[in-house]
């Protein structure tokens, strides 16, 4: 089959956006404390979908805005602390003394600095986002928001990689390799036109198309349709999205679940793997992938038929044996969504593979 170039980021945007978004609501981020939400809530600040701005909107407090926003005032800063949730519409409202008192046990003003003060610009189409690079090289579980002198903040994304300790996970025990929250991360994609394939390795299932991936539809598809013995159209391309697992592991069973598509579901996927070092990945990454200068991919799931709205089970019957690996590159033809990957196997401890060395993408 053809294959596809990676796409290119606008040369704007840092190449650390396809990371996951660990403060995301979708993935259980939360606000344990916000000094000020007289205009709009500082929940809003960890939705998943893009911000929106309604022309005619007030409340009784002035107004609608969707992200965090204070009164003016002159306070020294105002500050924010996603993690934990604050039950209720909080619009209008400021951080009583016994939530201060609270809040005070978290000894936040002592915390690391990710990011200094810096000047934010204004919240047109062309200069809204605010992108920083952290090397903070230590998990944290939360982080404070420090709003200068006061505002309107209408997203916050924290990118970067879940951390699993794995010093206490049985190699006996099987779980989901690539999952998010066990360090699971995207490396690199052919195409995102209308979802992100970091999606697919989210929590649960999708709550919408919005939550997977999907593609653009393809141009190079032949005029006449045909099928191979297995009922899978013969197409020239296909999409692909390669991931790194969250720990070199052996996998015996894959889900692929379409659910939500219905009518732009792909037709077949298949799923290869790899074992790589942080320095290897480092340089695929560079070349994005190319096949010519990419790795040698093995068969992990040979091609399948695949079914619209529906989750896909694979067990040792489809699955092949890779043996131990740390990343797997998951193809789909023609192109369309998958809502949800999952890989579980059992972790293998082994040091070669660096895992723990989190590359710059």
């Amino acid at each position: 089959m053809a294959d596809r170039t990676a796409v290119k980021l606008n040369s704007s945007q840092p190449h650390f956006l396809q990371f996951n978004d660990l403060a995301c609501e979708a993935v259980g981020g939360k606000v344990v404390f916000a000094t000020d939400e007289w205009f709009a809530p500082a929940e809003n600040l960890l939705k998943r979908g893009p911000p929106e701005f309604l022309a005619s909107a007030f409340t009784e407090f002035g107004k609608w805005m969707d992200g965090w926003e204070t009164r003016r005032k002159r306070i020294p800063d105002e500050l924010s602390l996603p993690s934990l949730s604050l039950e209720g519409d909080r619009t209008g409202m400021a951080a009583s003394e016994s939530q201060f008192e609270a809040v005070s046990q978290l000894h936040s003003e002592n915390w690391e600095e990710l990011v200094s003060v810096t000047e934010l610009k204004p919240g047109y189409a062309d200069s809204c986002h605010n992108y920083f690079s952290v090397t903070f090289p230590h998990r944290v579980t939360h982080i404070r928001l420090n709003m200068y002198p006061d505002g309107g903040i209408a997203r916050l994304r924290v990118y970067g990689v879940g951390q699993r300790d794995w010093s206490t996970a049985s190699s006996q025990e099987k779980m989901d390799l690539v999952a998010m929250v066990n360090g699971g991360v995207c490396v690199g994609y052919s195409d995102a036109h209308f979802g992100h394939p970091r999606n697919m390795i989210g929590l649960g299932r999708a709550d919408n198309m919005a939550d997977g991936w999907e593609t653009a539809r393809r141009l190079d598809r032949p005029k006449v349709l045909k099928i191979d013995e297995k009922g899978i159209l013969q197409v020239p391309g296909f999409e692909w999205a390669v991931f790194r697992l969250g720990h070199l592991g052996v996998i015996s069973n894959v889900e692929i679940d379409t659910n939500h598509f219905k009518g732009n579901f792909p037709d077949s996927c298949k799923i290869e793997a790899s074992c790589l070092t942080s320095k290897e990945e480092k340089t695929f990454i560079s070349c994005k992938w190319n096949n010519s200068k990419g790795p040698r991919w093995r068969n992990l799931l040979p091609p399948q038929k695949l079914k619209p709205h529906y989750r896909h089970f694979y067990s040792r019957d489809s699955v092949l044996q890779c043996g131990p690996v740390t990343h797997v590159r998951l193809l789909i033809a023609p192109d369309g969504g998958v809502s949800r990957l999952r890989l579980w196997g059992h972790p293998v401890v082994n040091n070669s593979a660096n895992l723990g060395q989190v590359s710059k993408l």
